[in-house]
């Protein structure tokens, strides 16, 4: 019996998303539009010397430029017009948000709507261009010594240009991801780099247990059995919620006292989600990827900040877990305040059991949540220094498991809820519809 509904659930789902059109369309859409995205990571920057980059990056690759070109799909190693990737629009949404928390005039903007929002996400943008000329500028400067085939000003100015320009064009690729696709086109952005370079690094680590220098057959199957692990880690943490019980007193009704309700006020246990981890890495990867391109001639403080802040080293793994408890605190208060939600419940009249409305309502739902915070903050940092110690201790040549993973799983159930979403609203017009004809033909009878 259980078997035949899910079949014929199966079978539901599936007609009603051969009648959903809008849906395909937007299915259609975002896939040309990563298409777009992967194309634009071959398009490589003018009057850079290939094989002098090259071995460039083959000398680099196990350190910071090698956690930059997994999240931005390669397109470092092959020096592309979007080699920035989108991590500059992130750092510029971190200080934002950092900024909103602060000031005055941004959290007036944050409640005006939507205008507000347009114009934060305006400042966006500025922000974004800024970082993006800086980060530009360093990376032209670090690429004249070796890898410039015609150094000089002009080179400066074009490979600003470019960057610039393809970091921009991202940006709005994901803006219409988001407004025409299925949503989350940042995070679909991310997504297809990470999941673009997989492929690359799997034949890779297959290649080093041929060689004998990774381990034999059973180290491959205990990668395996720990990625599978990871990943019912993490859909179970994600989908893991702490239900606060609210009460809603009895009413007067016209047929006599109603029965007092009860819901329940979901809490996520990782409220914060996949931004903690990539807020974090943006802003370690922010002085680390001007670094990175720095010429033999730099200082040596830049040569041992590198070093000593490279992935795996123990500098960056400390500031790393800083970084992911930190924003997993600081983005938690933003989306949810405890105080507007004790007094949105008292003035429904809903209550916690054994809990006064108002202020000690609004301390104890911010007692769970700091509890729950916790839990989810040693969470992401388990499983984000998974790879870094898999790096470090064991040599294994890309992030199995770890953020990769966190943000290809995220995403891909945060996609899903989107296509069932949409899926929901079709059934749901189409009854709609369905009433209006049969309610018609009633009264025309």
């Amino acid at each position: 019996m259980a078997s035949a509904a899910e079949q014929l659930a199966g079978n539901l789902n599936f007609s009603a998303f051969s009648k959903a059109t809008e849906l395909k369309q937007r299915i259609w859409f975002t896939l040309i539009a990563l298409m777009v995205y992967r194309l634009a990571t071959y398009l490589p920057l003018p009057g850079i010397d290939p094989i002098a980059l090259e071995q460039m990056f083959s000398q680099n690759q196990s350190g910071i430029l090698g956690m930059l070109d997994l999240f931005n799909g390669g397109a470092i190693q092959r020096m592309s017009i979007i080699a920035l990737g989108i991590m500059p629009y992130i750092s510029s949404s971190i200080i934002m948000q950092l900024a909103s928390s602060m000031s005055v005039r941004l959290k007036e903007l944050k409640k005006e709507g939507e205008s507000g929002r347009r114009k934060i996400n305006q400042y966006t943008r500025y922000g974004t261009v800024i970082l993006c000329i800086v980060q530009s500028y360093a990376i032209a400067t670090g690429l004249e010594s070796n890898i410039a085939v015609d150094p000089g000003m002009f080179f400066r100015m074009t490979t600003v240009i470019t960057l610039v320009g393809g970091t921009m064009f991202l940006v709005w690729l994901g803006e219409q991801i988001t407004a025409r696709g299925v949503g989350n086109g940042i995070s679909l952005i991310i997504f297809a780099g990470i999941v673009a370079q997989l492929p690359i690094a799997i034949v890779s680590t297959l290649d080093m247990s041929a060689k004998g220098t990774l381990g034999g057959p059973l180290v491959i199957v205990a990668l395996l059995v720990m990625v599978v692990a990871v990943i019912a880690l993490i859909v179970f943490v994600e989908r893991a919620q702490r239900r606060v019980l609210i009460q809603y007193p009895k009413r007067q009704q016209a047929n006599g006292m109603s029965q007092g309700e009860q819901s329940h006020m979901p809490l996520k246990l990782n409220t914060a989600g996949v931004i903690p981890p990539i807020f974090a890495s943006s802003l370690l990867m922010l002085p680390m990827s001007l670094a990175g391109f720095a010429s033999e001639d730099s200082p040596e403080w830049i040569t041992t900040a590198t070093a000593l802040l490279g992935p795996g080293q123990p500098l960056y793994m400390l500031f790393y877990v800083l970084g992911i408890v930190f924003f997993c605190f600081f983005y938690t208060a933003l989306v949810f305040n405890p105080d507007e939600t004790a007094d949105n419940l008292k003035k429904y009249g809903g209550f916690v059991p054994g809990i006064r409305p108002g202020n000690n309502t609004a301390k104890y739902l911010d007692y769970v949540l700091t509890r729950l915070t916790v839990v989810g903050a040693i969470y992401l940092c388990a499983i984000c220094l998974l790879p870094e110690i898999l790096r470090a201790q064991y040599a294994i040549p890309f992030y199995f498991g770890g953020t990769s993973l966190l943000i290809v799983v995220n995403v891909t159930m945060d996609t899903v809820g989107q296509v069932h979403s949409h899926l929901m609203a079709h059934q749901y017009e189409g009854l709609m519809k369905k009433s209006k004809l049969r309610g018609g033909k009633r009264r025309r009878r």
